[in-house]
Order: structure tokens, then sequence, then C-alpha cells
């Protein structure tokens, strides 16, 4: 291969002090640059066009002290896989209110946004079949304490012989009738959402039956208005949720099903708050989308502040596990070339370099992953290897 060194990159035009001066340039623009690059992947707009061989070239030693030489690693190299999602309600604390009579709306109570106990009333219905089960409770309830009555008076007056055993037994079936029939009255009620039917009597007698919150969480949906007719077992009047936890849907590409594990931990990022938010994944769908050609996996998401809402856009970084062997270099080392291919600069003599073209992973924590291209032990230029590039265009 064709080798040059820096002190020749100006002749025969510059000589050797017109070189220097360049280096000098060179060493000013790196200064300049690399002080606050955002990225680890730099290019220098002079860079290497397509066909370009690469060369060996040699950096005179009192300048090898701007290069930092780094050696290619082989570590165990954590697996984070990021993936796109939206919020959902968590469906094991969320859940729609329905009433169980008809009749129309006669006052709402409560409003979206509003936090609600279990057993709070929501809202109440002018119901003409709580009128009814009302009144049919009343009278078997009357009936069964009056047969009850008769049926211990049938008792008294068997033990003294004042009646016939016929008598008897007519009057504890009658008891047991309206035993039967009292109790059917109680639990229509209870169906209705009227937990202590026992305790009418002492209520004002009305036709409203109150709805009430079966969880304790946030109303997130009202679906009824005042006035509004509803039909028993059929309306949706509000959806509750706890927000204290939610789900996070995210999609899971082909190439990354074999790396994602149910009770992987994952972290939730979004464009709308600085904050992380921490969860699992709970389940992975068992079949793909036809359309995207995805799987979908639910994540578990502590939502402290109930920040996350529903339908939400967020970005979910999944730790599957880690990568053993895995060849890393500094993001530094790595540049790429005028078609935004990654590069870097092998050491290959005590002050001499050569470019080779790379393949790259993952990069996290100011390590970039090396798929192929090197080899562990190898030497690369890290911190300077902008200076490098530079200097390497200069020679063409």
């Amino acid at each position: 291969m064709k080798e040059t060194t820096l002190s020749a990159l100006g002749a025969p035009a510059l000589g050797r002090r017109g070189a220097s001066l360049l280096l000098s340039l060179a060493l000013l623009l790196l200064a300049a640059g690399c002080g606050d690059r955002s990225s680890h992947m730099t290019s220098y707009s002079a860079a290497g066009r397509a066909g370009e061989q690469a060369q060996l070239f040699t950096v005179p030693p009192e300048q090898m002290s701007h290069v930092q030489v780094a050696t290619v690693e082989s570590a165990n190299l954590p697996r984070r896989l990021r993936l796109t999602g939206s919020v959902a309600f968590d469906g094991f604390h969320t859940t729609p209110v329905i009433t169980q009579v008809s009749g129309p709306v006669s006052r709402i109570l409560v409003s979206p946004g509003q936090k609600v106990k279990q057993g709070q009333v929501l809202l109440y219905v002018s119901s003409p079949d709580y009128s009814q089960a009302r009144a049919a409770y009343l009278k078997a309830r009357a009936a069964f304490n009056l047969a009850e009555k008769n049926y211990t008076r049938a008792q008294d007056l068997y033990a003294h012989h004042a009646v016939a055993e016929r008598d008897l037994q007519q009057a504890e079936s009658e008891r047991n009738q309206a035993q039967a029939d009292f109790q059917a009255a109680g639990q229509a009620l209870q169906v209705l959402g009227v937990a202590h039917p026992e305790a009418l009597d002492k209520l004002p007698a009305t036709s409203e039956l109150p709805l009430l919150a079966p969880i304790s969480g946030e109303v997130v949906e009202r679906l009824v208005a005042p006035g509004q007719v509803i039909q028993a077992g059929a309306t949706q009047c509000f959806t509750i949720s706890n927000m204290s936890t939610v789900w996070v849907l995210a999609n899971i590409y082909q190439n990354a099903l074999a790396d994602v594990r149910v009770g992987d931990p994952v972290t939730i990022q979004t464009d709308s708050y600085p904050d992380v938010f921490k969860g699992k994944i709970s389940y992975i769908s068992a079949a793909l989308d036809p359309g995207t050609r995805t799987l979908q996996a639910r994540i578990d998401t502590q939502n402290p502040g109930e920040k996350l809402k529903k339908d939400m856009y967020v970005t979910a970084t999944v730790e599957a596990g880690a990568i053993a062997g895995a060849l890393v270099v500094p993001d530094a080392a790595v540049l790429r070339d005028a078609e935004n291919q990654p590069f870097v600069y092998v050491l290959v003599g005590a002050n001499q370099f050569g470019r080779r073209p790379v393949q790259l992973g993952e990069s996290q924590g100011g390590r970039s992953r090396i798929v192929s291209g090197l080899k562990a032990g190898e030497r690369v230029a890290g911190d300077g290897s902008l200076f490098l590039q530079f200097a390497n265009s200069l020679q063409r």
C-alpha cells in the first residue's frame, strides 16, 4: 500500500514548513470541533470519495500526542432494544360502569378527571323498575312476617291440642312460601345495586336509584347526560380506571423476537416529559399483526403523578439480556465517509495508520459495537481520529 507522511502532504508547493502550517490548522479545527461533538459518528466534508482506496500514512512522532489510541475490546455488552408504542389503560384495573335499571338519568354527581372510591354514588336514575322491585320487596317482607307469626301460633296451639296437625302443616307451608318470596324480592333489589334492602323502610320512598362505583379510581370517561334514557345492562355510563399503573403496547419486529422475554425490564420515555418511567414486559402476543408484521408486547408501567395518558406515543427501551463477547471501540473512533459508510483508523505501526471499513451494531455508554471489520486486540484511533481523517483527505 502507498505510504505518505504528514510532513510530505504539502510538497512540493508548500514544502515542509507549509505542511507544518496545514497540520497546525488541522489541530485547531480538531480542538474547535471535538469539544462539542453531539454524535459519535463524525465525518469531515472532504472525506473519501467512492472508489478511493485506503492508504497507510505516518504521523510524525511529535504529533502522536494529539491522537489517542484505543484497543478493540471483547466485552459483554447489554442488549438494549428501542421499541415504539402507545399508552393504554390497565385492563386489570379499568372497568366500564353499566346501570342495572332502565330509565332517565335524573342527576349526575361526578365528572371526568374526578377520583372516586368504591361504592361512591356516581348518578341517580329515575327507574320504574326500581319502584316495582322496592314495592315487591316490602310486600314480601310483610307477608313473610305475618306467615311467621301464624306458624308460631299454630305450633303453640298444636302443642296444647287446640288444632289439628293438618293446620300446623298448612301454616308451615305458608311460612315457607312467604320466606321464598321475600328472599327472591331481596335478591332482585341486590341485582339492581341495592346492597342493604332491609334498610329501605328507613329511607324516604323514591323512584331514584343510585349507580355506585364498582372500583376505586379516576373517572376517565362520562358517556351519559342528564335526562338521557338508559337501558338496563346495555348503556355504559362511565369508565373508571386506576391510573397509578398503565399499559404500554409496544411493537416488536420479527428480527428482535428471539431477544425479548416476558419479565424483561423496560424504561419508558415520552417527548412530553423528561421523566423516565419503569415497567416490565408482562405479555407477548401470540400472533403477528398482518399489516405491520410486528408482534405486540404489553408492558406494565408504573405511572407516578399519572403523567402517562391514554394513546400517548412513547419509546420503550427493553433490557434484553447481554451480547457475549461483543467487540467494542470508543464512539469517537467511528467515522463516516462521504457515502455515510462507517470506518476506523487502525494502528499498523509505531505511528502508522490505515483506514478500514467496519460494520456497526448498537452504541451505548460511549462505546460502539463492531459487528465485522476488526478483531479483538487491534488498536484504533479514538479521540483525534477526526484529525487523521482531515490529514488523510489532504494527501489526495
